[in-house]
């Protein structure tokens, strides 16, 4: 990927071997991010930030290992049980940044592989403080006892909704009981504030892995044919992604023909593809933790009927009138309103609704809703549904997707259509332009 890495940092991988899948970034990004997050933390305060629990599966097997978007924004360790702590008025100066990384071992090497080095540590974050987690406890209580305010991280997210008592959120319990007499504060906000908006080598890893993305597209369409199985098409993504580096998926894919489409969150991906269906498939590749998010609905057969046509080339202009609204000053919450009539306007158009009954609706329940019954865009990076306020006016370096659907049950059609879009001072930046979306093209690519 040319470009991603300031030069200064672009011998990191001949300096110290790390294992990674993707290239080494850099500690740069990481140390701004972190300047940008003490710049907003109140004097005389502590903020601590805790990697992701290793998520057990059944017997001794554990699901594979993702990094608390947060500690990885702030240090670039793609590590369990490590942990950040930032004390910006420490009077001890280098315990101002310090960051707590598993002890390794010849026996945890032979069983696991590879465990970071202090020193290895240091290059991928910047932080010069390293230390073994198991003496963050000792360590806490001396910097708690300096400081009088701790910002603590917990999975703050309108989405989120979970019976599992996770790592920030024992952690947080158990900080409140050592030290109940600390004014505790949340890093949530300053964390969907500055995430919110990508800097440059954010934007260079992202399009990273739109272009893994596009490669795995532009692969099932020569692959899908009549009595092909949701499933192999699933297959031949991920391995056009592994090939290329990516670290997975992002999500969980997609793969949903006939009236599979019409499931929103459909991810079986157990069934056989039908001649005269479409094929409605929302995935995306992660590399290096940032996320890319396409959706496509392409024909069984290599072709569309005339009715598969008019949906689709219905949503296509949907997406591009939306695509236009994503500017500096909009507001997400706004936005998705506006779309809304766009869409009113299409779905009357092919026969859907009746523009007299719109008039009459109730607007606490649109009849659009029939059809269309997401939202149209959310903020993407290092999530797929990446952190950020509904309400707050977009910003150029922001990246949200452009996702407008419509899902006919009576019909067993479901089109969607999704390319994800940067906000710049000069004009929405489709970061998915150069992926098939004409119906042309994407009939051409099939038959050709």
């Amino acid at each position: 990927m040319k470009g991603a890495r300031p030069k200064k940092e672009k011998n990191i991988a001949n300096k110290i071997q790390i294992n990674m899948k993707y290239d080494p970034i850099g500690s740069e990004l990481f140390k701004e991010n972190r300047e940008r997050f003490k710049a907003k933390m109140k004097p005389n305060s502590i903020a601590i930030f805790n990697a992701n629990d290793e998520m057990p599966r059944s017997a001794d097997g554990y699901h594979t290992y993702r990094q608390n978007p947060d500690l990885f924004y702030l240090t670039g360790v793609d590590q369990e049980r490590s942990m950040l702590v930032l004390f910006p008025d420490c009077p001890k100066e280098e315990w101002r940044e310090i960051l707590f990384v598993r002890r390794t071992s010849k026996l945890l090497t032979t069983w696991e592989g590879h465990k970071l080095s202090k020193d290895e540590a240091k290059e991928v974050s910047g932080i010069q403080m390293v230390a073994w987690t198991e003496t963050s406890g000792n360590m806490l209580r001396s910097l708690m006892n300096l400081a009088e305010n701790c910002y603590l991280n917990l999975n703050e997210h309108n989405r989120m909704s979970s019976g599992v008592v996770d790592k920030d959120l024992r952690f947080a319990r158990e900080l409140k009981e050592r030290f109940p007499l600390h004014t505790y504060l949340r890093s949530a906000p300053i964390m969907h504030e500055l995430r919110a908006v990508k800097s440059d080598l954010e934007i260079a890893l992202m399009r990273h892995a739109v272009g893994i993305t596009e490669k795995a597209f532009r692969r099932i369409l020569k692959f899908i044919k009549p009595g092909v199985w949701e499933y192999e098409i699933e297959a031949e993504i991920v391995h056009e992604y592994l090939i290329n580096r990516a670290t997975g998926p992002a999500y969980s894919s997609i793969i949903a023909s006939g009236p599979n489409a019409c499931i929103l969150h459909y991810v079986d991906n157990n069934q056989q593809c039908k001649a005269g269906d479409v094929i409605l498939m929302d995935f995306g590749a992660e590399y290096a933790n940032y996320a890319a998010d396409l959706s496509r609905s392409i024909p069984v057969s290599g072709r569309y009927t005339d009715r598969q046509k008019e949906v689709y080339n219905a949503v296509l202009r949907i997406m591009r009138q939306a695509t236009q609204m994503l500017v500096p000053g909009t507001i997400l919450s706004k936005y998705n309103e506006d779309v809304a009539k766009i869409v009113e306007e299409e779905l009357i158009k092919l026969g859907l609704l009746d523009a007299e009954e719109v008039k009459k609706q109730d607007p606490k329940k649109p009849l659009y809703k029939k059809y269309f019954m997401h939202g149209t865009s959310h903020f993407l990076g290092i999530d797929v549904h990446d952190v950020g306020s509904a309400y707050r006016p977009m910003e150029a370096g922001m990246v949200f997707t452009c996702e407008p659907g419509i899902y006919i049950e009576e019909e067993g059609l479901g089109i969607r259509i999704e390319n994800d879009i940067l906000v710049s001072d000069n004009g929405p930046i489709d970061l998915m332009a150069d992926t098939p979306v004409e119906i042309e093209e994407i009939e051409d690519l099939m038959n050709g």
